[in-house]
């Protein structure tokens, strides 16, 4: 099982399984690892997930590039944040954020602090994104031509990711794909999107859990 980030609203360090939802967490990965091996990339409110965690949860960190073969067939997996170049205002704070000494001094205030400003970084999101949506202007995807070039460089064809929360599966051109999964949004009414893509000899399907 791969997990391509975000598996958090927010992640503020590992100290963080003090925290009975973190724990509940935890506890459904380990029994989920008992039956299958786990894997988990980070995504854009998740990276400072740890050792510690990844203990807890029985699952192993990779790469936020990662080429997966399987089934005489090679795809390119990533969260996708990093490829949403028309994003700049996200991009230059992921680019501070990833930094060894922002995510240093960060970690050492208080838990309660931290979570404070996660959650004010949340609402600041929540309405950049709801202006944008106002003015009509268009939400960023992965850039074709970086997943084309991605794609080349890795060998590849489709490109598999998630972090957009527009779920479909895109034509790239010259043979080569993008597929974007849901989100699991199982709390606000509506359709549950909790879903999962399943690779198999027959090929990727595509299935909710709810």
């Amino acid at each position: 099982m791969f997990i391509l980030g975000d598996l958090f609203e927010a992640w503020v360090g590992d100290d963080a399984l003090d925290l009975a939802y973190a724990q509940r967490v935890a506890r459904a990965l380990m029994a989920s690892g008992r039956q299958r091996p786990q894997y988990f990339m980070a995504g854009n409110r998740d990276f400072l997930v740890g050792d510690t965690l990844a203990q807890a949860g029985a699952f192993q960190r990779v790469d936020e590039l990662l080429t997966l073969d399987a089934w005489g067939d090679r795809f390119l997996v990533a969260h996708g944040d990093a490829q949403c170049l028309d994003d700049a205002g996200y991009q230059a704070f992921r680019a501070q954020v990833r930094q060894p000494a922002w995510q240093q001094a960060f970690l050492q205030r208080p838990l309660d602090e931290r979570l404070a400003q996660a959650a004010q970084m949340r609402d600041a999101s929540r309405q950049a994104q709801a202006q944008q949506q106002h003015e009509g202007l268009p939400f960023a995807d992965p850039d074709a031509d970086l997943c084309r070039q991605l794609l080349n460089t890795a060998g590849a064809r489709m490109f598999i990711h998630g972090h957009t929360h527009r779920p479909g599966c895109f034509s790239l051109g010259q043979g080569l794909s993008r597929l974007c999964l849901s989100d699991w949004d199982l709390d606000h009414g509506g359709a549950a999107r909790a879903e999962c893509l399943y690779l198999g000899p027959e090929g990727i399907q595509r299935d909710a859990l709810m």
